[in-house]
């Protein structure tokens, strides 16, 4: 019996290449202003239009300033780069959703949101957090800019098939337990190369029971693990999620459409390439003491004593805890926090929002650190007003900003100063990845709402 990726993945080969990659058809292709410019120029250089515009969408996201965005951009590569999508989305009949626009946001946060992310597809963008839609049950996997203009010219790319990978969680997962301290716990337990030529499928009670906001949080770190991508079976959890939204099939095609998406999962005999399994008592919640997002440990722990324990080379491991000023044996509990990031297309959905504000709600921010909360999409602001969480966190003394990928990376105006410690809910906390020497701390919502609050990094548990 057949794994549900190669379900998803055959029926989308158009042909195979004797001993070579397959042509695989695309059903929806993602387009950011940063890996497009080439993809453009290559098409307008060979005379090529588009093969079917209708499955491209683009939008503005790593580049775009999260204050002021009624404002020209006063960054000029940012500018350039925000103004060529504008064009080239206009001169090749591709849908664009700018700035300012109701539908902007973060690409990986819009798709889903907007029903665009459906299961059973094959999906596509030049980005590698592109994995984030498996949480719909699609095939979903960052491509390079040669493979975009591949992608707009044919609808269809030359991939090797990776192989198979089911990682079961089961159990319940305790107090102050998200689906980012999962999936930092399955990566500093594989490390991030030990999905390294796997496609993951996500298994087991404590994946079913999370939220479709947990899912895409738990799929968009998939990429860190080395993987190709990752994705969770279908169920009602999804549908419902689905169901109305703009790009959603509607009546008698919505009824169809489930049928079909019903048949979406793995056999009881499917045979996978590699099985792991874990329990979610063993989960609380993480913090990251490294250079790489596998580099972590539950809050209460303290950094490993050598490289050996920390799954790392051990130059790595020593330049790692240099860079960020830790030693081995240390507690971080108690650290000093300079910056505390909420958004990114791993944790600027509604939910992440709610759960930062249920833990500042009542008490205030500390004074002395800076606070960027940042919506993942017009979308999410507009949920956020009229659930009332702005007033909650304007009261604890935040600010909500506009919607981009911000801090997550240094490509923009959220730039986090050198030497400075953020407790950041992105998705990497590589050397330089939040600003020129700045030091990143991953984490959940939970834990980034109690350093936020406190100063220092905190365990969630104690104040839920």
């Amino acid at each position: 019996m057949n794994t549900l990726f190669d379900k998803i993945w055959d029926k989308h080969v158009v042909q195979k290449v004797d001993d070579g990659p397959q042509q695989l058809y695309i059903d929806r292709l993602y387009c950011h202003e940063v890996t497009s410019p080439q993809a453009f120029d290559g098409m307008r250089a060979r005379g090529l239009k588009c093969f079917r515009p209708k499955q491209i969408f683009c939008m503005p996201d790593h580049n775009t300033p999260t204050h002021d965005q009624d404002k020209p951009i006063e960054d000029p590569v940012s500018k350039s780069q925000v103004d060529a999508l504008e064009k080239n989305a206009a001169e090749f009949g591709l849908t664009h959703y700018g700035m300012m626009s109701p539908n902007n946001g973060i690409i990986h946060v819009v798709g889903p949101e907007k029903g665009l992310s459906l299961p059973g597809m094959t999906i596509v963008c030049g980005d590698s957090h592109t994995s984030t839609h498996g949480a719909m049950g699609a095939v979903a996997f960052g491509i390079g800019t040669s493979e975009v203009e591949m992608v707009m010219a044919s609808q269809c790319i030359l991939q090797q098939k990776p192989k198979s990978m089911r990682i079961s969680i089961n159990g319940v997962l305790g107090k102050g337990v998200t689906a980012k301290d999962v999936a930092l716990y399955l990566m500093a337990q594989i490390t991030t190369s030990g999905a390294t030529g796997y496609f993951i499928e996500y298994a087991g009670s404590t994946v079913k029971a999370m939220s479709m906001e947990g899912r895409l949080t738990l799929c968009n770190l998939s990429i860190e693990m080395g993987a190709r991508g990752g994705f969770i079976a279908p169920d009602s959890t999804t549908f419902n999620y689905i169901k109305g939204r703009e790009y959603a099939p509607k009546g008698e095609e919505w009824d169809k459409a489930v049928a079909y998406w019903k048949t979406l999962k793995s056999g009881y005999d499917a045979v996978f390439d590699k099985e792991l399994t874990f329990n979610a008592a063993d989960i609380e919640p993480r913090v990251t003491y490294g250079t790489n997002p596998g580099m972590g440990i539950g809050i209460t722990e303290t950094v490993p004593a050598n490289a050996k324990l920390a799954n790392s080379p051990e130059a790595g491991f020593e330049k790692a805890l240099k860079y960020m000023g830790f030693e081995a044996g240390q507690k971080l509990l108690g650290t000093k926090v300079d910056y505390v990031f909420l958004g990114a297309c791993t944790n600027g959905r509604i939910e992440d929002f709610r759960a930062f504000a249920s833990l500042v709600n009542g008490r205030h921010k500390a004074k002395d650190v800076v606070a960027w909360l940042v919506p993942g999409s017009w979308a999410v602001d507009k949920q956020i007003r009229e659930e009332g969480i702005d007033k909650v966190l304007e009261e604890a003394g935040f600010e909500i900003r506009q919607p981009g990928c911000s801090a997550c990376l240094a490509m923009n105006d959220d730039k986090v100063p050198a030497g400075k410690l953020s407790v950041s809910t992105s998705n990497r906390n590589f050397e330089g990845r939040q600003g020129p020497g700045a030091r990143t701390i991953l984490a959940s919502p939970l834990t980034a709402a109690a350093a936020a609050i406190t100063g220092v990094i905190t365990d969630p548990r104690v104040l839920i």
